[in-house]
């Protein structure tokens, strides 16, 4: 029944007009949920085959589709758009509404409504001479009348604190999207379009397209394969599975999106793009899932937990004694610093302002009714409660002085702006942590091809029939037969995606598009004035009988071709030290084969190939072999037997220079204290070499420089087990290890990170480009991946993406990493300055004078200029070359240094001396009228705008005290490379004299004198002159300073936390701290509890076992990898789908309470080389390149 009516179809397609195509969305969505011999059973029954579907379709397996603009623009009306629209952003509102749910803002609003209704009532004036002395006084009408001025400011001043917080958090979002959306456009795929290979991005594949694969690719889109090599396809991230699966057109032709290519290369017809493909369907599951989870959010919240609980422990308890030995990676340690920092500050603060309400409120009751004996009179009551009040909001008042809620703002701006200007150095960031954790590195583990050198390969050396050529030789030495099998064994025996293409400027270098080193051999052909593409178009990719691709095990590669007399011939090219072990025969100066024995092989490995790669050349061995038709069918399977009886043609010198800025930034890392290592798959002479022009090694230097091999013999007991101690012996000594492969490079940066033996724990970073590196990249505290010629694998691995491919961008991430400790540590000491200054000026003036100096209104204008002005102008600081003089900071550095210390209580004994003089003898000095004691109205005096405007300066000038943290003379040195600072600093001060000038009774203020402004600067200005004098006292002889601002070290987190925390793969600082100091008033901490909220809910919900293996065969990473819901909760922080407020706070939404989430933390027994290949899986996307 189903073929006819797929005939039906067919012919009525055959018969319609254009516009129809012979399958329709359905059918293909149908098509691709079946998995291997279903899928290519149902394509056999329904089209024939894989052509019967491309006609289907309309295109053409040869030359792809038409490219015609109304042609694509109808397949994406029928087949959908390769699109998956991302979830809504918040809105401006919803922005607004989570910044208005700080808890410091609700009781400041609370305090400030009580204020505004009291403000309206006026008892008779006869009874208000009964209600005590502090309520009398001289109160003229006018005066009354703006009571409710006061509580009206403070709305305002709330209203703007939320639209600066509002708009920051939108600014910072929308931002993100930016990088999201730049990320997805550089994706580009190769598709066939009208007989052309052409790159398009991602986004523009339609159906029906031709898209050619090839080892390193993340599937765009859901297709059917049509031609493959040796195709092998890691599908963990939809099935699971780890293993490779091996695909081929007519055993399992299905291709997913979202799996990544190990190896090989194939052509696929695409069936299903955006939310038609498989990935596609599960986001938008996980989507509607979501939707579903806010209404049901409160009804799980409780009933959710409880029946998770029995199966996580059923979980844990096989796997408990394992697991306990792993150090885990510690991740965003400066976020955590800083939450337990704001967490203390904001203690202090609520014990201060309870205690000024306290004492205000007893002072005011003592004296009205003890020392005045007066009676509580019914009709005084307002009045009462209005002193109240207003003792209230003096109290609160204290308490948004003393909370530093500018400290995420100041984290947030100052990564958000590095990351913007990282863009600019060629740094992509897409996990914001790293490029904080990048100012700590101690070790920095590059590649060498492409990172160090500049990836323009050029054949240099030949050693051809017995002659050993400098430079290329001309065409006429070579003798025919030699020349043909050369030239031919190169055109075929390539990938035919890599090729010499014209320069894009006149007179500018050929580009090499594709595999670099194919491309140095395709420019040997040219030198050699012969025609590789002629060679290609007699044997199109359809043609060749069999290629094994080159893999890191074989380091090889071959190409099968059949004659048409029925025998075959195979070319093969690879590392030379290798194949040559597998060469019998050799062609000599005549063009014949001769013998080539073991002996002849060492003497050309003396005479050849270890002088060449003495001069930093990489060597290949290209050779060839025939199988005649006598001897039958090869079995083609049996690789051992195809691949030995080769016969040499030559040994060619390849050099890759190195770039010119590399030896210069190698210098610096050094300089800054960071070890730099090469680990390279070539030969340890051409390491050698290389690692020598870079500076790596310096000559008399102690230093280890070995082979793979020799490695893992180093560090394995007699089981083969790694063992660390054995490691610890060799890494610090080590500058290059060649000849590694990924597993290699893996256990070095793994035993790097689990080492123990320095005082330090090192943070290291790694560079690759492979998708083998992806586990080294996953492993390392700051994966650096290559934009140019990295895979997707390992862009979806690392954490920074290097547009430019280029190891200096990476001195520039140190230097931006540094940078954002600096911004912080600046912002920090500026602010706890006047958080000291401020909140002991309002307790003591409130205790003494029974009204805080500093009035409600004027505290929050200080509060905006120091925590978000301030953030701004502080975290904005660019980076100088100083910050690569010095040692990196390890995870255990306070953030408040001594020297730090030293300055903000010098300058608060500076600012403090200052006020209370001020305050108590200010009125003697500039003969005025004395502020202190006044009546609940009264109008605002100058002494108290004297005092409040001296405050500002001192905050301005010490702001530019705050530029330097170590104790450097010059505060003012590159002081107008921050535009931004200097126009914040300048603002401020006009808005200042607005405020004084007009503020009138809304800010307590009155107009000033010349004279008075005069005398305020200068005593502003004084800060400058004091902080010259704090300078000059040596901090080591303040014994008594103490540090502040340490991270939790690993040590100190209570056992039955660590307990907690054993599911985890990663030690999340900034949530254990947020999580110790259960705290109301950390901003932020609201909109972090609501996505914890929505996030645990979305988890209890999906009871993860459903239809699922148990728990028990759980154990192996890899099921768990089995479902989608599982995928979320990756190493990387839940992917924003759930609720992407902003990056940083996205950290919290994976805690506990999951079915244990992941552990990618491996037992033991699987040991590294188990890690490598099984323990990396790749989010969907993660984080931030999430659709």
């Amino acid at each position: 029944m189903a073929k006819n009516s797929f005939r039906g179809s067919k012919y009525k397609a055959d018969a319609n007009h254009d516009g129809e195509f012979g399958c329709t969305l359905k059918e293909l969505r149908s098509l691709m949920e079946l998995r291997g011999t279903d899928g290519s059973q149902r394509i056999q029954e329904c089209y024939g085959d894989v052509q019967g579907l491309c006609s289907r379709l309309k295109s053409s397996p040869i030359d792809g589709l038409s490219g015609h603009s109304d042609d694509i623009a109808r397949r994406k009306e029928e087949f959908g758009k390769n699109f998956i629209p991302p979830k809504k952003p918040k809105t401006f509102l919803q922005l607004v509404w989570e910044a208005l749910q700080d808890v410091t803002l609700i009781i400041l609003e609370v305090a400030a409504i009580i204020s505004l209704g009291l403000s309206f009532y006026k008892p008779p004036d006869a009874e208000r001479e009964h209600c005590g002395r502090a309520a009398g006084g001289v109160e003229d009408e006018g005066e009354a009348e703006a009571g409710w001025i006061e509580g009206a400011a403070i709305l305002l001043s709330v209203i703007c604190v939320v639209l600066v917080t509002a708009f920051n958090d939108w600014s910072k979002e929308k931002q993100f999207r930016g990088l999201q959306s730049r990320i997805e456009q550089e994706q580009k795929f190769t598709v066939l379009r009208a007989g052309q290979v052409i790159q398009i991005p991602v986004a523009e594949i339609v159906v029906g397209d031709i898209a050619q694969v090839k080892y390193g690719d993340l599937l765009p889109a859901d297709g059917v394969l049509i031609q493959s090599n040796d195709l092998k396809i890691d599908e963990s991230s939809l099935t699971g599975e780890s293993d490779h699966v091996k695909k081929t057109a007519d055993k399992d032709p299905m291709l997913l999106s979202g799996t990544h290519v190990m190896e090989g290369s194939g052509k696929m017809l695409v069936t299903a793009v955006g939310v038609n493909s498989q990935t596609g369907i599960i986001f938008t599951l996980l989507g509607e899932e979501e939707e579903r989870e806010k209404r049901k959010k409160e009804k799980y919240k409780d009933g959710g937990r409880v029946e998770m609980e029995p199966l996580n422990s059923d979980d844990e308890t096989e796997e408990e004694p394992k697991k306990t030995k792993i150090p885990k990676k510690e991740k965003s340690v400066l976020q955590g610093k800083l939450t337990k920092l704001a967490v203390q500050i904001g203690k202090a603060g609520l014990f201060m302002s309870a205690i000024t309400v306290l004492i205000l409120v007893g002072l005011f009751l003592v004296d009205t009714f003890w020392i005045q004996g007066l009676s509580w009179i019914k009709e005084c009551t307002p009045i009462y409660i209005q002193f109240f009040v207003k003792f209230f909001i003096i109290g609160v008042t204290v308490l948004v002085v003393a909370v530093p809620e500018g400290l995420p703002l100041a984290v947030t701006i100052s990564l958000a702006y590095s990351v913007k200007k990282m863009m600019k150095d060629n740094n992509l960031v897409r996990h914001l942590d790293a490029c904080e954790t990048m100012g700590n590195a101690t070790a920095i583990c590059s590649d060498k091809t492409g990172t160090l050198t500049m990836n323009r390969m050029t054949v240099v050396q030949v050693h051809i029939g017995d002659r050993h050529y400098k430079k290329v030789p001309e065409p006429d030495l070579i003798p025919g037969n030699i020349m043909n099998l050369l030239i031919t064994g190169i055109s075929v025996n390539s990938a035919y995606t890599s090729k010499i293409m014209p320069a894009e400027k006149e007179g500018g270098l050929p580009r090499q598009v594709g595999n670099k080193t194919e491309c140095a051999l395709l420019g040997f052909t040219i030198d050699l004035r012969k025609d590789y593409q002629a060679i290609r178009s007699e044997y199109p990719e359809e043609k060749l009988y069999k290629v094994y691709t080159f893999n890191s095990v074989r380091k090889s590669m071959s190409t099968v071709l059949k004659n048409p007399d029925g025998s075959y011939r195979m070319f093969s090219k690879g590392a030379s030290e290798i194949l040559l072990k597998k060469c019998c025969k050799v062609l000599s100066a005549n063009g014949e084969a001769k013998v080539f024995r073991p002996i002849d092989r060492d003497d050309m490995v003396k005479e050849v190939i270890e002088p060449m790669a003495s001069e930093g050349l990489r060597t290949i061995c290209l050779a060839y072999r025939d199988f005649p038709v006598s001897d039958g069918e090869p079995d083609w399977d049996n690789e051992a037997d195809i691949l030995t009886g080769l016969t040499c043609i030559c040994v060619v010198g390849i050099e890759d220079p190195v770039r010119p800025e590399v030896p210069d930034a190698i210098k610096k890392c050094q300089r800054a204290g960071i070890t730099v290592r090469m680990v390279t798959g070539d030969n340890i002479n051409t390491a050698r070499a290389i690692a020598t022009k870079c500076g790596i090694l310096h000559m008399g230097d102690d230093f280890l420089c070995i082979e793979g091999k020799e490695f893992n013999r180093r560090i394995r007991n007699e089981l083969g087990e790694i063992e660390q101690e054995r490691l610890d012996k060799i890494w610090p000594k080590l500058r290059v290890l060649a000849r590694s492969s990924p597993t290699d490079k893996h256990t070095l940066v793994k035993g790097i990170i689990d080492s123990t033996i320095l005082e330090q724990r090192q943070v290291v970073a790694v560079t690759g480009d492979g998708t083998n590196d992806g586990p080294a990249l996953k492993k390392a505290d700051v994966g650096f991946a290559m934009g140019i010629a990295g895979t997707d694998v390992a862009k979806e691995a690392s954490d920074i993406i290097l547009t430019d491919d280029n190891f200096s961008s990476i001195v520039k991430a140190v230097m931006w990493g540094r940078n954002v400790y600096d911004s912080i540590s600046k912002f920090l000491q500026f602010q706890l300055t006047v958080n000291v200054v401020a909140v002991i000026v309002a307790f003591t003036g409130a205790c003494i004078t029974q009204d805080s100096p500093l009035k409600a209104v004027q505290m929050l204008w200080v509060n905006l200029i120091m925590d978000t002005f301030a953030s701004l102008a502080l975290a904005t600081e660019p980076p100088t070359e100083a910050l690569l003089l010095r040692k990196p900071y390890g995870r255990n550095k306070p953030l408040i240094s001594r020297t730090m210390m030293k300055n903000i209580l010098g300058h608060a004994v500076y600012q403090l001396t200052i006020i209370f003089t001020l305050l108590f003898a200010g009125e003697q000095i500039f003969d005025i009228d004395s502020g202190r004691n006044t009546p609940l109205h009264a109008p605002p005096s100058e002494h108290y705008t004297i005092v409040f405007n001296t405050f500002v300066m001192m905050q301005l000038f010490n702001e530019i005290n705050a530029r330097k943290i170590h104790g450097e003379r010059n505060v003012f040195d590159g002081i107008f490379n921050n535009m931004i600072f200097c126009s914040i600093v300048f603002g401020t001060f006009v808005i200042q004299i607005l405020i004084v000038q007009f503020g009138g009774k809304p800010f307590s203020c009155v107009g000033l004198s010349v004279e008075q402004w005069l005398w305020c600067v200068f005593l502003g200005f004084g800060s400058l002159l004091w902080g010259q004098l704090i300078t000059t006292i040596p901090t080591s002889r303040l014994k008594f300073l103490m540090t502040a601002g340490h991270g939790t070290k690993k040590e100190e987190i209570p056992e039955d936390e660590l307990e907690e925390m054993e599911d985890l793969d990663e030690i999340d600082h900034a949530e254990m701290e947020l999580r110790r100091g259960q705290v109301l008033w950390c901003r932020g901490l609201n909109r972090i509890q609501t996505q914890i909220r929505v996030v645990n809910a979305f988890r209890d919900s999906m009871s993860p076992y459903e239809g699922l293996e148990t728990p028990k065969s759980r154990s192996s990473i890899h099921n768990f990898m089995s479902h989608p819901e599982f995928r979320i909760e990756d190493s990387e922080p839940a992917i924003p789908l759930i609720d992407d407020t902003d990056p940083e706070d996205d950290a919290p939404t994976k805690r506990n309470k999951t079915p244990s989430p992941l552990p990618l933390v491996l037992s033991p027994n699987q040991n590294n080389n188990a890690s490598d290949n099984r323990g990396f899986h790749h989010p969907l996307h993660s984080l931030e390149t999430s659709l």
